[in-house]
């Protein structure tokens, strides 16, 4: 790794990172075109995911790119979808150099962008910060391999681990600097997950806002409400308009409950029940991975919280501590697990402390 390899592909990491929740199903990739030191062209996958981030640089090259070196955060596609491959792109262009941080998962592409590069006699170097390209293509990369999205479980709790009051007041426990953060990550998801207990007490929007969404046609968030039996207030925020709402409920959902929402413009997704009086979040995550959804940020209750982590669903979870506490009687921010011994409990590795404002945000990740 030599450090203008190292200086560019953290560019394109950069670039790529500005794609997080506007792509999917599309990876967000970021790609730099370079030659001699300086910069020719660069792009990132565009809102809805294309064109794509090797098309926008190359474009911005135009003919200094014969002869330079592309850095592209994810190998470059091989296939025909809605635009042509890629990596005819780089090898048109009379690029002499590709850097790639990680290979692409996908079975239309896994080694066949790469073979087509070397065929056209391209050099290419794999791996280059290929540990921070996975970081930020975990929601991709969760789909193509597991079949479902990436989850980011949001908790906003007391010092001593509460989400509200005995009688459910819960705004607002953490400060503004700490809850503007809360929409940034929003804005880096491709859609936001509560259960219907959250959507009937707060009812919330669940929206952007801030950071540059103003615009009607700025991208948001699908709205996503677990919720066996459509127990869901009508009219409420999530139904007075806006980005979609879905809908995860269970086959008994009654048919009046089902056409009432329906009506109210809200997607319904059926999915089957765990055996008791909860939906099947293994399943649930299934069907939203199939939708094409990479990256799902769950705001939900206590409930949501410890059936997520009981799974193993929980791949990241961001913990916004406010220097309050309410007691015992407090709602706990995890509810029963059914756990008899520590040995049972699920672990995380603390990844990064923040200070926001009076508040700290403790992100953890699964090991």
């Amino acid at each position: 790794m030599t450090l203008p390899d190292r200086r560019f592909m953290d560019h394109a990491l950069t670039l790529a990172a500005r794609g997080l929740g506007r792509v999917w199903p599309n990876p967000a990739v970021g790609c730099v075109i370079e030659s001699g030191g300086i910069v020719l062209g660069r792009g990132w996958t565009a809102d809805g995911g294309r064109p794509h981030a090797e098309t926008m640089a190359l474009a911005q090259a135009g003919s200094t790119a014969h002869g330079a070196t592309a850095y592209v955060t994810l190998e470059p596609c091989a296939h025909h979808g809605h635009t042509p491959p890629c990596t005819d792109a780089l090898i048109d262009a009379g690029i002499a150099r590709v850097v790639i941080a990680q290979r692409d998962p996908d079975p239309r592409v896994n080694g066949r962008g790469l073979a087509r590069l070397h065929a056209a006699g391209i050099e290419i170097v794999e791996g280059m910060r290929e540990a921070a390209a996975r970081t930020l293509q975990n929601g991709f990369l969760t789909r193509v391999t597991m079949g479902r999205p990436m989850v980011t479980l949001k908790l906003a709790t007391t010092l001593d681990g509460r989400i509200a009051t005995a009688s459910g007041e819960s705004r607002w426990i953490t400060g503004p600097a700490a809850r503007q953060h809360v929409h940034g990550q929003r804005a880096q998801h491709d859609a936001v997950m509560v259960g219907a207990g959250t959507a009937r007490a707060d009812d919330p929007r669940l929206t952007v806002r801030g950071f540059g969404q103003k615009r009607a046609d700025s991208p948001q968030p699908v709205r996503i409400v677990l919720s066996r039996r459509l127990g869901l207030p009508v009219p409420s925020a999530l139904t007075r308009g806006g980005p979609p709402v879905w809908a995860l409920h269970g086959q008994d959902a009654p048919a009046a409950a089902r056409d009432r929402l329906q009506a109210h413009g809200v997607n319904l997704i059926a999915v089957p029940g765990d055996g008791g009086r909860q939906l099947d979040l293994v399943a649930a995550l299934a069907e939203l991975g199939a939708r094409g959804l990479t990256r799902v940020y769950c705001e939900g209750g206590g409930t949501m919280a410890a059936g997520l982590l009981s799974a193993g669903l929980v791949d990241r979870l961001d913990c916004y501590v406010a220097g309050a506490a309410i007691g015992a009687e407090g709602i706990p921010a995890i509810g029963a697990m059914g756990l008899s011994t520590l040995a049972e409990a699920p672990r995380l590795q603390l990844a990064e402390t923040r200070r926001l404002g009076p508040d700290l945000l403790h992100r953890w990740i699964a090991v």
